[in-house]
Protein backbone atom coordinates (compact mmCIF):
# COMPACT_ATOMS: atom_id res chain seq x y z
CA UNK A 1 0.00 0.00 0.00
CA UNK A 2 1.62 3.09 -1.05
CA UNK A 3 0.17 6.27 1.24
CA UNK A 4 1.37 9.59 1.13
CA UNK A 5 4.81 10.44 2.29
CA UNK A 6 3.87 11.98 5.50
CA UNK A 7 1.28 9.49 5.99
CA UNK A 8 3.58 7.02 6.41
CA UNK A 9 5.81 9.07 8.78
CA UNK A 10 3.59 9.65 11.11
CA UNK A 11 2.10 5.91 11.29
CA UNK A 12 6.16 4.76 11.21
CA UNK A 13 6.67 7.25 14.26
CA UNK A 14 3.28 5.90 16.16
CA UNK A 15 4.35 2.53 16.14
CA UNK A 16 7.78 3.25 17.34
CA UNK A 17 6.41 5.45 20.02
CA UNK A 18 3.39 2.67 20.93
CA UNK A 19 6.57 0.28 20.64
CA UNK A 20 8.42 1.96 24.03
CA UNK A 21 5.96 0.29 26.32
CA UNK A 22 7.51 -3.79 27.71
CA UNK A 23 6.58 -6.18 26.29
CA UNK A 24 6.90 -4.70 22.67
CA UNK A 25 10.33 -2.98 23.41
CA UNK A 26 13.69 -3.94 22.03
CA UNK A 27 14.44 -4.36 26.03
CA UNK A 28 11.36 -5.49 27.22
CA UNK A 29 11.55 -2.62 29.76
CA UNK A 30 9.49 0.84 29.37
CA UNK A 31 11.34 2.62 26.81
CA UNK A 32 9.97 5.76 27.30
CA UNK A 33 10.66 6.19 31.09
CA UNK A 34 12.81 9.10 31.16
CA UNK A 35 12.75 12.62 28.87
CA UNK A 36 16.38 11.53 27.54
CA UNK A 37 14.46 8.47 26.08
CA UNK A 38 12.34 10.91 24.52
CA UNK A 39 14.99 12.90 23.38
CA UNK A 40 16.36 9.74 21.52
CA UNK A 41 13.19 8.36 20.26
CA UNK A 42 12.27 12.01 18.80
CA UNK A 43 16.03 12.25 16.92
CA UNK A 44 15.13 9.67 14.72
CA UNK A 45 12.10 11.57 13.20
CA UNK A 46 11.82 14.65 12.08
CA UNK A 47 9.58 16.78 14.14
CA UNK A 48 8.93 20.80 13.99
CA UNK A 49 7.93 22.43 16.79
CA UNK A 50 7.77 23.17 20.61
CA UNK A 51 9.58 20.62 22.42
CA UNK A 52 9.55 21.04 26.46
CA UNK A 53 11.94 18.53 27.54
CA UNK A 54 10.31 17.98 31.01
CA UNK A 55 8.21 15.35 33.07
CA UNK A 56 5.51 16.82 32.77
CA UNK A 57 5.97 16.79 28.80
CA UNK A 58 6.94 12.95 29.31
CA UNK A 59 3.91 12.02 30.80
CA UNK A 60 1.69 13.43 28.67
CA UNK A 61 3.83 11.46 25.76
CA UNK A 62 3.37 8.64 27.36
CA UNK A 63 -0.51 9.03 27.42
CA UNK A 64 -0.54 9.71 23.92
CA UNK A 65 1.32 6.30 23.47
CA UNK A 66 -1.58 4.36 25.35
CA UNK A 67 -4.08 5.88 23.02
CA UNK A 68 -1.96 5.26 19.98
CA UNK A 69 -1.35 1.58 20.54
CA UNK A 70 -5.66 1.23 21.86
CA UNK A 71 -6.46 2.59 18.04
CA UNK A 72 -4.48 -0.01 16.45
CA UNK A 73 -6.83 -3.01 18.29
CA UNK A 74 -10.27 -1.18 17.46
CA UNK A 75 -12.18 -2.13 15.01
CA UNK A 76 -12.96 0.38 12.04
CA UNK A 77 -16.08 1.90 13.35
CA UNK A 78 -14.41 2.46 17.34
CA UNK A 79 -11.18 3.23 15.37
CA UNK A 80 -13.37 6.31 13.57
CA UNK A 81 -14.41 7.76 16.73
CA UNK A 82 -11.23 7.59 18.54
CA UNK A 83 -9.35 9.55 15.74
CA UNK A 84 -12.14 12.22 15.61
CA UNK A 85 -11.87 12.57 19.35
CA UNK A 86 -8.31 13.02 18.95
CA UNK A 87 -8.92 15.78 16.55
CA UNK A 88 -11.90 17.28 18.21
CA UNK A 89 -9.86 17.35 22.06
CA UNK A 90 -7.35 19.45 19.23
CA UNK A 91 -9.46 21.56 17.76
CA UNK A 92 -7.39 20.59 15.10
CA UNK A 93 -7.75 23.25 11.81
CA UNK A 94 -5.57 21.00 9.04
CA UNK A 95 -3.42 22.89 6.84
CA UNK A 96 -0.40 22.12 4.13
CA UNK A 97 2.56 23.22 4.98
CA UNK A 98 6.23 23.20 3.72
CA UNK A 99 9.16 23.56 6.37
CA UNK A 100 12.61 22.05 6.74
CA UNK A 101 13.47 20.69 3.34
CA UNK A 102 10.18 18.93 3.94
CA UNK A 103 7.32 18.87 0.91
CA UNK A 104 3.99 20.07 0.92
CA UNK A 105 2.06 18.12 4.02
CA UNK A 106 0.01 18.88 6.27
CA UNK A 107 -0.41 19.66 9.97
CA UNK A 108 -3.68 20.20 12.12
CA UNK A 109 -1.65 21.77 15.06
CA UNK A 110 0.24 25.33 15.66
CA UNK A 111 4.01 24.16 15.95
CA UNK A 112 3.81 25.70 19.69
CA UNK A 113 1.20 23.16 20.63
CA UNK A 114 2.45 20.61 23.27
CA UNK A 115 4.48 17.81 21.80
CA UNK A 116 1.26 15.08 23.04
CA UNK A 117 -1.32 16.60 21.39
CA UNK A 118 1.26 17.07 18.03
CA UNK A 119 1.94 13.38 17.86
CA UNK A 120 -1.70 12.64 18.56
CA UNK A 121 -3.35 14.82 15.86
CA UNK A 122 -0.66 13.93 13.37
CA UNK A 123 -1.13 10.05 14.24
CA UNK A 124 -5.22 10.51 13.71
CA UNK A 125 -4.50 12.47 10.18
CA UNK A 126 -2.09 9.41 8.90
CA UNK A 127 -4.91 7.15 10.46
CA UNK A 128 -7.65 8.90 8.54
CA UNK A 129 -5.58 7.84 5.47
CA UNK A 130 -5.88 4.60 6.39
CA UNK A 131 -9.23 4.28 7.11
CA UNK A 132 -10.71 6.46 4.12
CA UNK A 133 -8.74 3.22 1.99
CA UNK A 134 -10.21 0.56 3.61
CA UNK A 135 -6.61 -0.36 4.76
CA UNK A 136 -7.14 -0.68 8.56
CA UNK A 137 -6.18 -4.69 7.74
CA UNK A 138 -3.20 -2.96 7.73
CA UNK A 139 -2.41 -2.14 11.16
CA UNK A 140 -1.20 -5.09 13.00
CA UNK A 141 -0.14 -6.75 16.32
CA UNK A 142 2.66 -9.22 16.09
CA UNK A 143 2.11 -12.38 15.24
CA UNK A 144 4.38 -13.48 18.01
CA UNK A 145 3.31 -15.39 21.22
CA UNK A 146 5.34 -13.12 23.61
CA UNK A 147 5.35 -9.67 21.67
CA UNK A 148 2.27 -7.22 21.91
CA UNK A 149 4.42 -4.84 19.26
CA UNK A 150 2.20 -3.16 16.84
CA UNK A 151 2.91 -2.35 13.63
CA UNK A 152 1.49 -0.54 10.10
CA UNK A 153 2.16 -3.15 7.21
CA UNK A 154 2.98 -1.40 3.92
CA UNK A 155 4.54 -3.93 1.73
CA UNK A 156 2.46 -4.58 -1.19
CA UNK A 157 1.19 -7.86 -0.70
CA UNK A 158 0.05 -6.86 2.69
CA UNK A 159 1.41 -10.34 4.16
CA UNK A 160 3.84 -8.73 7.07
CA UNK A 161 3.02 -10.50 10.10
CA UNK A 162 5.58 -9.96 12.75
CA UNK A 163 6.74 -6.20 14.43
CA UNK A 164 10.22 -7.05 13.56
CA UNK A 165 12.96 -9.22 11.91
CA UNK A 166 13.78 -10.41 15.26
CA UNK A 167 10.21 -11.72 16.11
CA UNK A 168 9.74 -13.58 12.66
CA UNK A 169 13.40 -15.01 13.06
CA UNK A 170 12.18 -15.84 16.60
CA UNK A 171 8.96 -17.47 15.92
CA UNK A 172 10.95 -19.64 12.85
CA UNK A 173 13.47 -20.77 14.69
CA UNK A 174 10.80 -21.90 17.31
CA UNK A 175 9.13 -23.80 14.70
CA UNK A 176 11.80 -25.51 12.98
CA UNK A 177 13.02 -26.89 16.60
CA UNK A 178 9.86 -28.27 16.98
CA UNK A 179 10.13 -29.55 13.73
CA UNK A 180 13.08 -31.23 14.31
CA UNK A 181 12.06 -32.59 17.75
CA UNK A 182 9.49 -34.60 15.86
Amino acid sequence: MLFAPDTEEALEFAVALANTVPGASRSGEDELSTVEQLERLMSGFVFSGRFDRDEAELRAVRAARDRLREVWTLDQEAAVEAVNRMLREAKALPYLTRHDGLDWHIHATEPDAPLAERFRVEAALALIDVIRTGETNRLRVCGADDCTGIFIDLSKNGSKRFCSVRCGNRVNMVAFRARKAH
